[in-house]
């Protein structure tokens, strides 16, 4: 695991102070309320520390990749930050499904049912001698097609969006993507705003679906234009991350 501890020496209280202050603008220019777009901090490969640091500021979402280097943080941070929420936004593999129902409370990445199925089967009833809610999921949409990301076809996505809702131990909160990168407000709005219109299609079928997880440092204004509930941000809080290793 490639993690990094030296993030404070950043400045994280100032950047987590920037990054709500964007979001909070973007969100007026929409005009939303702020308080309707929640920020994930995307830790991974930035050591518990860095994370302690950002909860005491009163950041309470954060978001990991890589189910390895998650379960050490997660553990070492859940008895002294009990109220920490842990969102899997990363590719899931069907080898990694049973730690993540037991650890995580959110799941963005879901893009099949075989994966669906599992996590619901292996998400247990309780964890520490207390009951556990369903677990939280989004879809991950290809938005833009491309062949190098992961996500379900949106021709395909109603029939998913059917079968997920019909999990016993899953709550089917919304959709997520990750688009092509874009140059300009106007271009990385489009994605955005198709994927808005997929959850609404669904809404319409009569799923309740009220989380649309999209936006990151680079792109959140766009993405809370077009309704974002929730923006996934990483490099701004934390910095540049440490590449990891093969």
């Amino acid at each position: 695991m490639n993690t990094r501890s030296d993030a404070s020496d950043a400045g994280l209280p100032e950047r987590l102070r920037q990054v709500r202050l964007r979001i909070a603008q973007a969100a007026r220019a929409a005009g939303r309320d702020p308080a309707a777009v929640r920020l994930l901090a995307v830790s991974k490969t930035f050591a518990a520390q860095a994370v302690e640091e950002l909860a005491a500021c009163g950041q309470d979402e954060f978001g990991e990749n890589y189910v390895q280097e998650a379960l050490p943080k997660i553990s070492a941070l859940r008895g002294r930050w009990p109220a920490l929420c842990w969102h899997f936004i990363g590719p899931l593999q069907g080898n990694k499904t049973r730690d993540v129902a037991c650890h995580f409370d959110w799941v963005h990445s879901i893009d099949r049912i075989d994966l669906a199925r599992r996590l619901s089967a292996q998400r247990p009833a309780e964890r520490d001698g207390h009951a556990l809610p369903p677990l939280q999921v989004c879809l991950q949409v290809n938005i833009s097609g491309e062949s190098s990301k992961r996500g379900v076809a949106p021709e395909q996505l109603p029939e998913l969006a059917r079968q997920v809702a019909g999990l016993p131990a899953l709550r089917l909160r919304g959709l997520m993507c990750l688009p092509a990168p874009a140059q300009g407000l106007e271009a990385q709005r489009e994605p955005f705003a198709r994927l808005r219109a997929l959850q609404q299609q669904l809404v319409e079928l009569g799923l309740p679906l009220d989380t649309l997880s999209m936006g990151m440092s680079a792109d959140l204004e766009a993405a809370v234009l077009e309704g974002a509930t929730m923006v996934r941000v990483g490099s701004a809080l934390f910095g540049q991350r440490a590449p990891r290793p093969a």
